[in-house]
């Protein structure tokens, strides 16, 4: 078997080559952080516009990689669901022509789905049924994940998803985008303990959600003041800036933590899975294998070339291949969590 697997959820243009075995024949990112580091921040249009020209080179350059061509290809899977409505739609486009001209099986992949099992496809191991978490810009959720194509909701984020965070404190703190590499770096230099922030929702422990809102704002409350003073116009020093970086990372992180290892508590599970770009930082890493350890919870989590959106994970595409979990032309994008 051999699949083709497309992303193009966000602003990252990827496609790989997965065989049967989750063997990665190929695979190439385009990444667009440069185009949109000047806004600090994605924009959909341009993003879309950025896919429209990359996704023909880079599935290309992938085949080319994988040193097969279209005719040796069993299926071409592409992620319709969550994600900006234009950049799914570019990633679509290509793979229903793909699949049509080349009389191929299309497969629909859920993009958070994928990012879950990105650590199957990282430790060669069944880790379902598990707990997933996925933390990411636009994503923090809790799943009861009983296998890899069948997932419960078990909670989300009431406000900003947690990378979002990162990136608009970044913002306050005048590092550059994205954020989370930028908080972790100025965050080494810092004292964690420097600045008491709130963990929203963390004594709730029954309670399955996320809230970063209130984090983001307390922190822009202690560069500013209370008021509409805007952050850019503070002069902070390198150690306050290191102070709040590593003291809002250290709130952020304990929310995350926490969340997942009540979700593991309320169902029974002893497994988790995490992915997603959030997942790539280093203090959280660390402490939730902290965390995973000290309740003798088995933890997979996706390494980090495999956090931040990649085609790799569409290895799903496998599971669903083999379910005969086919899909007609007339397929269409869900920009929102509506399916699992």
């Amino acid at each position: 078997m051999k699949i083709l697997t497309i992303e193009s959820s966000c602003d990252e243009t990827a496609a790989a080559v997965i065989d049967g075995e989750l063997n990665v024949l190929g695979a190439v990112v385009a990444s667009q952080v440069k185009i949109h580091e000047i806004y600090g921040g994605v924009v959909p249009e341009i993003a879309s516009r950025a896919h429209l020209e990359r996704i023909l080179p880079v599935i290309d350059e992938t085949l080319r990689r994988a040193g097969v061509a279209l005719r040796d290809l069993d299926a071409v899977s592409v992620v319709n669901t969550p994600g900006l409505a234009g950049s799914l739609l570019v990633g679509l486009s290509g793979a229903k022509a793909l699949a049509l001209a080349a009389g191929l099986p299309l497969i629909a992949v859920n993009h958070l789905q994928a990012h879950v099992y990105a650590c199957k496809v990282a430790y060669g191991v069944d880790p379902f049924p598990c707990v997933g978490l996925i933390v990411s810009g636009g994503h923090s959720n809790l799943y009861r994940c009983l296998t890899p194509i069948d997932f419960e909701p078990l909670g989300t984020t009431i406000d900003d998803a947690a990378g979002e965070a990162f990136d608009k404190v970044a913002a306050m703190l005048g590092l550059p985008y994205p954020g989370g590499p930028s908080i972790q770096k100025a965050a080494e230099e810092g004292d964690p303990n420097a600045y008491p922030f709130p963990r929203p929702l963390l004594n709730e422990p029954d309670r399955l959600e996320f809230s970063f809102s209130g984090l983001k704002t307390a922190v822009r409350y202690k560069i500013a003041g209370v008021g509409k003073v805007d952050c850019a116009s503070v002069v902070i020093s390198d150690r306050t800036r290191a102070d709040l970086a590593a003291s809002f990372q250290a709130a952020a992180v304990d929310c995350l933590v926490g969340k997942a290892m009540d979700a593991l508590r309320l169902t029974g599970l002893d497994t988790l899975c995490v992915g997603g770009g959030v997942a790539a930082n280093r203090h959280f890493r660390e402490e939730i294998e902290k965390a995973a350890k000290k309740r003798s919870v088995r933890l997979y989590i996706a390494p980090p070339k495999l956090c931040t959106d990649n085609a790799v994970m569409g290895a799903v595409a496998v599971e669903r291949y083999r379910a005969g979990l086919f899909e007609s032309l007339d397929l269409d994008v869900y920009p929102g969590l509506v399916r699992n």
